[in-house]
Formats: C-alpha cells, sequence, structure tokens
C-alpha cells in the first residue's frame, strides 16, 4: 500500500456527482474527530494531467476544510483503480434494498396519514365517523331509508336525524 503523504487541499478537485453527497452531520462529526485525535484515514487521489482528482474521503476533505487546514493526508492511488472500484450505487443488492426502503417509506407515510384522517374524522364525544358513506342517488333521494322525507342541509342536521330514526352515526 502506497505511504501516505500531504496534499495542498485547493489542488484537490471534487467531481459534481461527490459533492452533491456530502452530508453535514457527517462532516462535523469527523471535524471533531480530527480535533481531538487527528486524521486517521487518508484520503484516496488519482493523478489527472497536473491536479489531483478525488476518489474517496470526501467527508475528511470537507472536515479539514472547515477545520481551516491547507493540507491533507492522502495516497495516490493509480486511475485503473479508481475507476474499476465498484461504487455502491452500482450492485444489484443495493439497488434492491433501496427499493424496499422506498416502499417501507411510501407505507409508513399512508399508514400515519391514515391514522391522521382517521383522529381528525372523529366525531363529537369521540364517536368514529361511518366508513362507509351512501351513494349520491340515496343521498338526494327523500324517499330513501334514513332521509325520512327531508333534504339534509347541515351534518348536525344529518346526525340529529340519525339518532332520531336510530340508524347509525
Amino acid at each position: 500500500m502506497p505511504q501516505p503523504e500531504s496534499f495542498p487541499i485547493e489542488k484537490i478537485f471534487v467531481p459534481t456527482k461527490q459533492k452533491k453527497a456530502v452530508k453535514p452531520e457527517s462532516v462535523a462529526e469527523i471535524a471533531e474527530s480530527i480535533l481531538d485525535i487527528g486524521q486517521q484515514a487518508p484520503i484516496s487521489v488519482r493523478l489527472d494531467g497536473d491536479r489531483l482528482v478525488l476518489v474517496e474521503g470526501l467527508h475528511r476533505l470537507e472536515a479539514c476544510k472547515a477545520l481551516g487546514e491547507t493540507t491533507i493526508l492522502g495516497v495516490i492511488v493509480p486511475a485503473e483503480l479508481a475507476q474499476h472500484k465498484p461504487l455502491l450505487s452500482e450492485g444489484p443488492a443495493v439497488e434492491a434494498e433501496r427499493i424496499k426502503m422506498a416502499r417501507l417509506k411510501q407505507l409508513r407515510l399512508e399508514k400515519e396519514a391514515a391514522e391522521a384522517s382517521t383522529s381528525a374524522l372523529k366525531g363529537v364525544n369521540g364517536t368514529e365517523a361511518p366508513r362507509t358513506r351512501p351513494t349520491k342517488g340515496v343521498r338526494d333521494n327523500p324517499k330513501a331509508p334514513g332521509n325520512a322525507g327531508s333534504t339534509r342541509r347541515t351534518l348536525s342536521d344529518w346526525i340529529t336525524q340519525q339518532k332520531g330514526s336510530g340508524g347509525r352515526y
């Protein structure tokens, strides 16, 4: 394994795709660790002409920048190894896990929405709202059972009417 060297931070180029992956909370944790015990793991860079391109160690690099460091420990890896390094997003198992987690998140959100809707629909005195509603034709028909020949104008009128006729409300 190559020996770690000290590289000027301003000479390290970070690809755009990697910049999008920065997590501020991880940078803060690593910065605290660097303050306490120093940089323990070197970053990986590759040569691209006159510049150094970051291969691995984005959060360590950002933590050193945040601490005001001008140099960082790193190792130069051959370009061939850097290009053939499998990315997490390429693995089928990782993709399957990502899909599974997205489904679980969607189910959780649907469940929370249903629970919120149910609690919002709880009527006066802690009774639940009806689970089924009459079809439009029955609701508009004054001769339909439960309508007692009159058209409901408000929800409270309907509840009063249901209580009087022994219907479910």
